[in-house]
């Protein structure tokens, strides 16, 4: 397999697709139930698969689902900005430095599996209250310079499973 498709095993995710309102309650169904998905996964896992790179100088299995924990606390927390500010500048950060911090290199996985529960059914719930407008809100990123509206956002972290996803499974093949 080439080293393109083990760091995309999905492609990259289109920013510039168009994404309506009536793609979101499916974007919500995956977000809501990608822990149980990622879980089957992970438990197929053997404690030296954890320890494995999906691709030559990418992060363990281990590393990739902290990451999937970090991430989406961020994504939580952005989507509540987003909701109670007016086009907010979002924080971000360096996901490969805190890959590479001893949470993310040595805390038992379950510890990310329960936390990355916990959080789908607290966003999911958001999610779910949300109206049409709503889901036009923004936020903006300083890195790409771009203004992010929610409804997008949801299509970006359904991708952002399945990429990681992706990575996980690779570890397996």
């Amino acid at each position: 397999m080439d080293l393109e498709k083990l760091k995309y095993p999905i492609g990259k995710f289109d920013h510039f697709k168009s994404v309506s309102f009536t793609d979101v309650p499916e974007g919500i169904q995956i977000i809501e139930s990608f822990p149980v998905k990622l879980s089957e996964l992970v438990n197929k896992l053997t404690p030296e698969q954890l320890q494995t790179p999906y691709r030559p100088d990418g992060w363990t299995a281990l590393q990739v689902v902290h990451h999937l924990a970090d991430s989406h606390s961020n994504a939580l927390i952005r989507f509540k900005l987003a909701l109670t500010e007016e086009n907010p500048v979002i924080k971000p950060y360096h996901e490969n430095l805190w890959a590479e911090l001893a949470d993310g290199k040595t805390t038992p996985v379950e510890v990310s599996l329960q936390w990355i529960s916990a959080l789908h059914k607290r966003w999911a719930i958001l999610l779910r209250s949300m109206t049409e407008s709503d889901f036009e809100r923004t936020y903006f990123h300083p890195e790409s310079k771009r203004t992010y509206p929610l409804k997008q956002v949801v299509s970006l972290y359904v991708w952002h499973c399945n990429h990681h996803y992706g990575h996980i499974e690779s570890v397996l093949k």
